[in-house]
């Protein structure tokens, strides 16, 4: 049997566990694996290698992803699966291992319908919006990112007396900016799955700096609606995708100019991508990359791999990618008293 493996779309840390997880339960059958390069525009391109378990000897605590990736999409870049067939068939692919969010899992989904290559999926994005997994992986290391962020701008927040704006990502859900703002100890956390009343998170601001605490601390998803109740965004990337971003100006400058305290902005951006990736990741990428590997070496396909409780699933891929995941209630309850 021959597997490909590949991983499309944003990079996030736990990228290479995953790999290494795939590639050491395979190999441990005899399976042969393929590395696929650049993602879906490596395999459009031909661009493939073997991977042995020598080759992901010491890539754990590694960030970023030793295959590359692109957000290229062969439904949008391409004719679907007549643009990756050649590389399929010439190397003998018989299942194809995609590591991704959700549009990238939505792309292996339609692939596997179209084509007879089987697919297995693991889901990663650090926005943690892919449906039917309680995790995906990235998301908890660059949660950590963030709270180590918040630590530190807290204190010099605090020397400055200064209101401090930290923009956080996450496209249309506010996952990150609840779990660190919870974690991180902010005062105001604006999510887009809770309605936000710009006048009242000044009088907020206003009532605790009167209170004695000259200082605060807000995070915004950046997929948020700002105070003219519009999402910020920069235009298209490359790939005619909509850049999310900016928001966070936009809430300094209304904190400014309704409050009159010295308002700084924070846009951590790519920073949550990078570095090292969390034990929790390092385990999770290991476990996923190698339950991958087990249901392709079953011949199962159309399945991703996900974690529910304590245990990694196979669970329907196209049905987990069918919407993207809001933030859930029970962490919008827990941030109740912060979130405005």
């Amino acid at each position: 049997m021959t597997i490909g493996v590949l991983t499309a779309g944003g990079d996030c840390p736990g990228l290479n566990a995953a790999i290494r997880g795939v590639v050491g339960r395979a190999t441990a059958d005899g399976t042969q694996v393929l590395g696929i390069e650049s993602g879906w525009q490596g395999l459009m391109a031909g661009k493939i290698r073997p991977i042995t378990r020598d080759d992901v000897r010491g890539i754990l605590p590694l960030g970023g992803t030793i295959l590359g990736t692109s957000r290229t999409d062969p439904y949008v870049q391409g004719d679907g699966y007549p643009s990756i067939a050649p590389a399929i068939e010439m190397w003998g692919i018989e299942t194809l291992i995609v590591i991704g969010g959700d549009g990238s899992l939505r792309s292996a989904s339609q692939l596997e319908r179209e084509g007879p290559v089987n697919i297995i999926g693991i889901p990663k994005t650090i926005d943690n919006d892919v449906g039917d997994t309680d995790y995906t992986l990235g998301f908890h290391t660059a949660v950590q990112i963030v709270v180590d962020a918040l630590d530190r701008l807290t204190t010099t927040a605090e020397s400055h007396n200064r209101v401090m704006v930290v923009e956080v990502m996450g496209r249309t859900t506010g996952w990150i900016a609840a779990a660190a703002g919870i974690a991180g100890g902010a005062e105001a956390i604006l999510v887009p799955e809770a309605e936000i009343d710009y006048a009242d998170l000044a009088d907020r601001v206003v009532k605790r700096h009167k209170a004695g605490h000259a200082y605060s601390m807000v995070v915004v998803a950046e997929g948020a609606p700002g105070p003219s109740g519009d999402t910020a965004t920069r235009g298209e990337d490359a790939f005619g995708f909509e850049m999310l971003g900016g928001v966070g100006d936009q809430v300094a400058s209304n904190l400014s100019e309704q409050t009159g305290f010295e308002t700084r902005v924070m846009t951590l951006g790519y920073l949550q991508r990078g570095g090292t990736p969390t034990a929790f990741d390092r385990l999770l990428g290991t476990r996923f990359g190698v339950k991958a590997a087990e249901l392709a070496i079953e011949g199962r396909s159309g399945l991703m791999v996900a974690l529910k409780g304590r245990d990694i699933v196979a669970v329907d891929m196209e049905q987990a990618c069918s919407e993207i995941r809001d933030l859930g209630q029970d962490l919008v309850r827990t941030a109740s008293w912060f979130v405005v």
